[in-house]
Protein backbone atom coordinates (compact mmCIF):
# COMPACT_ATOMS: atom_id res chain seq x y z
CA UNK A 1 0.00 0.00 0.00
CA UNK A 2 1.18 3.70 -0.79
CA UNK A 3 1.49 6.14 1.57
CA UNK A 4 -0.93 8.69 0.65
CA UNK A 5 0.76 12.42 -0.85
CA UNK A 6 0.61 15.28 1.26
CA UNK A 7 0.99 18.13 -0.36
CA UNK A 8 2.16 21.48 1.67
CA UNK A 9 1.01 24.79 0.81
CA UNK A 10 2.73 27.20 -1.24
CA UNK A 11 4.31 29.42 0.74
CA UNK A 12 4.90 33.57 -0.19
CA UNK A 13 6.72 36.34 1.44
CA UNK A 14 5.87 39.89 1.37
CA UNK A 15 9.03 42.24 1.51
CA UNK A 16 9.65 45.66 2.23
CA UNK A 17 11.79 47.86 3.87
CA UNK A 18 10.34 48.12 7.29
CA UNK A 19 7.84 45.82 7.50
CA UNK A 20 5.19 48.55 8.34
CA UNK A 21 3.28 49.73 5.26
CA UNK A 22 3.20 48.35 2.16
CA UNK A 23 4.16 44.14 2.85
CA UNK A 24 1.92 43.63 5.37
CA UNK A 25 -0.84 45.40 3.03
CA UNK A 26 0.49 43.10 0.46
CA UNK A 27 0.07 39.76 2.83
CA UNK A 28 -3.17 40.90 3.42
CA UNK A 29 -4.70 41.77 0.28
CA UNK A 30 -2.59 38.61 -0.81
CA UNK A 31 -4.18 36.20 1.61
CA UNK A 32 -7.61 37.49 1.36
CA UNK A 33 -7.64 36.94 -2.73
CA UNK A 34 -6.26 33.45 -2.24
CA UNK A 35 -8.48 32.73 0.25
CA UNK A 36 -11.41 33.83 -2.24
CA UNK A 37 -9.59 31.79 -5.20
CA UNK A 38 -9.88 28.84 -2.71
CA UNK A 39 -6.18 28.51 -2.73
CA UNK A 40 -4.16 26.99 0.40
CA UNK A 41 -0.92 29.16 0.46
CA UNK A 42 0.77 30.62 3.85
CA UNK A 43 1.05 34.12 3.41
CA UNK A 44 3.69 36.39 5.49
CA UNK A 45 5.60 39.34 5.41
CA UNK A 46 8.78 40.96 6.67
CA UNK A 47 11.23 44.08 6.10
CA UNK A 48 14.82 44.15 5.45
CA UNK A 49 15.94 46.18 8.52
CA UNK A 50 14.97 45.85 11.79
CA UNK A 51 14.02 49.35 12.40
CA UNK A 52 10.33 48.37 13.43
CA UNK A 53 10.49 44.85 14.75
CA UNK A 54 7.62 43.95 17.02
CA UNK A 55 5.07 47.41 15.91
CA UNK A 56 2.08 46.98 14.33
CA UNK A 57 1.72 48.17 10.85
CA UNK A 58 1.90 51.89 9.98
CA UNK A 59 -1.65 53.64 11.65
CA UNK A 60 -2.44 54.91 8.00
CA UNK A 61 -2.27 52.03 6.24
CA UNK A 62 -4.00 50.53 8.76
CA UNK A 63 -6.99 53.06 8.07
CA UNK A 64 -6.52 52.86 4.35
CA UNK A 65 -6.37 49.28 4.51
CA UNK A 66 -9.62 48.99 6.37
CA UNK A 67 -12.14 50.98 4.04
CA UNK A 68 -11.00 47.97 1.88
CA UNK A 69 -11.80 45.21 4.62
CA UNK A 70 -8.57 44.47 5.41
CA UNK A 71 -7.29 44.11 8.38
CA UNK A 72 -3.79 44.42 9.25
CA UNK A 73 -3.01 42.64 12.59
CA UNK A 74 0.64 41.60 12.63
CA UNK A 75 3.84 43.06 13.67
CA UNK A 76 6.96 43.78 11.98
CA UNK A 77 10.04 41.38 11.75
CA UNK A 78 13.27 41.20 10.03
CA UNK A 79 13.27 38.81 7.22
CA UNK A 80 16.88 36.30 7.45
CA UNK A 81 18.48 33.72 5.35
CA UNK A 82 15.63 30.78 6.42
CA UNK A 83 12.29 32.75 5.00
CA UNK A 84 14.22 32.87 1.78
CA UNK A 85 14.87 29.15 1.83
CA UNK A 86 11.84 27.82 3.09
CA UNK A 87 9.07 30.51 0.66
CA UNK A 88 8.24 29.18 -2.40
CA UNK A 89 8.20 32.96 -3.72
CA UNK A 90 9.71 36.28 -1.67
CA UNK A 91 8.27 39.13 -3.44
CA UNK A 92 10.32 42.42 -3.01
CA UNK A 93 8.39 45.84 -3.18
CA UNK A 94 11.16 47.93 -5.15
CA UNK A 95 14.73 47.43 -6.65
CA UNK A 96 16.72 48.12 -3.50
CA UNK A 97 15.17 45.33 -1.29
CA UNK A 98 15.31 43.36 -4.04
CA UNK A 99 19.06 43.66 -3.67
CA UNK A 100 18.97 43.92 -0.25
CA UNK A 101 17.87 39.92 -0.61
CA UNK A 102 20.16 38.75 -2.88
CA UNK A 103 22.89 40.50 -0.87
CA UNK A 104 21.64 38.29 2.30
CA UNK A 105 21.53 35.43 0.03
CA UNK A 106 22.15 34.60 -3.89
CA UNK A 107 20.96 31.04 -3.41
CA UNK A 108 17.63 31.09 -3.71
CA UNK A 109 17.56 33.84 -6.87
CA UNK A 110 14.75 32.31 -8.72
CA UNK A 111 12.50 32.79 -5.84
CA UNK A 112 12.98 36.34 -5.66
CA UNK A 113 10.86 38.33 -7.80
CA UNK A 114 9.78 42.24 -7.74
CA UNK A 115 5.90 42.70 -6.88
CA UNK A 116 5.80 44.80 -10.08
CA UNK A 117 6.53 41.51 -12.14
CA UNK A 118 3.03 40.49 -11.31
CA UNK A 119 1.32 44.04 -12.35
CA UNK A 120 -0.74 44.20 -15.55
CA UNK A 121 1.97 46.27 -18.22
CA UNK A 122 -1.09 47.76 -19.93
CA UNK A 123 -1.86 49.92 -16.77
CA UNK A 124 1.97 51.67 -16.64
CA UNK A 125 2.58 51.11 -13.24
CA UNK A 126 5.83 51.75 -11.60
CA UNK A 127 8.64 49.67 -11.80
CA UNK A 128 9.04 50.07 -7.82
CA UNK A 129 6.32 50.06 -5.23
CA UNK A 130 6.28 53.64 -3.99
CA UNK A 131 7.26 53.84 -0.13
CA UNK A 132 4.41 55.58 0.98
CA UNK A 133 5.23 56.26 4.79
CA UNK A 134 6.63 59.77 4.10
CA UNK A 135 3.90 61.02 1.84
CA UNK A 136 0.10 61.85 2.30
CA UNK A 137 -2.72 59.26 2.25
CA UNK A 138 -3.40 58.95 -1.09
CA UNK A 139 0.57 57.16 -1.27
CA UNK A 140 -1.03 54.34 0.85
CA UNK A 141 -4.46 54.10 -1.40
CA UNK A 142 -1.97 53.61 -4.21
CA UNK A 143 -0.17 51.41 -3.23
CA UNK A 144 -3.27 48.97 -1.97
CA UNK A 145 -4.20 49.51 -5.69
CA UNK A 146 -0.69 48.01 -7.04
CA UNK A 147 -0.97 44.68 -4.90
CA UNK A 148 -4.84 44.17 -5.20
CA UNK A 149 -3.56 44.54 -9.31
CA UNK A 150 -0.72 41.90 -8.86
CA UNK A 151 -2.95 39.55 -6.65
CA UNK A 152 -4.01 37.12 -9.77
CA UNK A 153 -0.86 37.18 -11.63
CA UNK A 154 1.05 36.22 -8.46
CA UNK A 155 -1.72 33.59 -8.11
CA UNK A 156 -1.07 32.01 -11.54
CA UNK A 157 2.77 31.84 -10.99
CA UNK A 158 2.23 29.76 -7.86
CA UNK A 159 0.04 27.80 -9.31
CA UNK A 160 2.88 26.65 -11.89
Amino acid sequence: MLDPVVIMPKKVLFLCMGNICRSPVGEEIFRQFARQQTFDVVVDSAGTLDYHTGQPADERMRKAAAKRGYRLEGCARQVNRRDLRDHDLVIAMDRANLEDLLQLDRDNRKKLRLLSDFLPQSANWPRDVPDPYYGGEDGFEYVIEMIEAACPAILNALKT
